[in-house]
């Protein structure tokens, strides 16, 4: 976990290098925006994790939309998303991160999420592990906490979404507050107990979220299909149904 956090970190240096100019924006095939700061980052991650454990594969978000994509054979992975939340990466609203995450068994065990432009990271590698780190550099133990009495938070995207499934979701529910983020943040606001619920009724990719997963599963909360098993890994065509991440339930 320690070097995949390095790893993250050094990315966050290579993007924020970017953020700071005029850079262009160009969209992918399927009208995503990419930047050179996605590509100079995933150029930077892959390499250093097939480093890190040889012989295992390293999938990445801007290999995949060019067809670069490695071939998985078992079930030990990684999954990188060099910018998540591009959206927000083009606001420069800060609320985008760098997405590490090792899969095993269709489960992502371990995860990094870094976010360089507001000094926020989480990581976790299991049950009761995940941890915080802001502007001090310390990292410190994190976990979801039990709805309080007051009513749940419910977070959600800022780009994504469909209000009418929210609405009914949370109709029976004793809501207190709403908040919107964007990129892995908002498992990560479930995952420090900021936030107790983050329904995604948008469509998303694995390396979207494995990494906010596994930060989550090691703060004690869960990510299921609507039909209730934990949100697998290793999906033909890497593309996510609908799911809702809880804390405590």
């Amino acid at each position: 976990m320690l070097a995949a956090t390095e790893i993250a970190d050094r990315a966050g240096i290579v993007i924020l290098d970017v953020y700071a100019t005029d850079f262009d924006v160009r969209h992918k095939d399927d009208a995503s925006p990419v930047t050179e700061a996605d590509e100079r980052a995933e150029a930077l991650i892959l390499p250093a994790l097939r480093d890190l454990l040889p012989g295992i594969p390293a999938i990445g978000e801007e290999a995949v939309s060019q067809g670069l994509e490695e071939t998985v054979i078992g079930r030990t992975f990684w999954l990188v998303d060099p910018i998540d939340g591009t959206k927000e990466f083009l606001r420069r609203s800060g609320e985008f991160t760098v997405n590490i995450a090792l899969i095993e068994e269709g489960v992502p065990a371990m995860g990094v999420v870094t976010a360089p432009a507001i000094d926020r990271a989480f990581r976790a590698c299991g049950a009761g592990t995940a941890e915080l780190r802001e502007k001090d550099g310390k990292w410190k133990p994190i976990a979801v906490r039990d709805i309080p009495d007051e009513g749940a938070i419910v977070v959600s995207s800022r780009s994504h979404g469909d209000e009418r499934k929210l609405e009914a979701l949370i109709q029976d529910m004793k809501i207190q507050g709403h908040k919107t983020a964007g990129s892995s943040l908002k498992f990560c606001l479930v995952a420090e107990g900021e936030a107790d619920i983050y329904p995604r009724y948008g469509p998303t990719s694995e390396w979207d979220t494995a990494a906010g997963h596994a930060v989550l599963l090691g703060a004690g909360g869960n990510v299921r299909l609507l039909d209730g098993p934990e949100l697998p890994y290793g999906k033909t065509g890497w593309r996510n149904p609908e799911f809702i991440a809880r804390g405590a339930e």
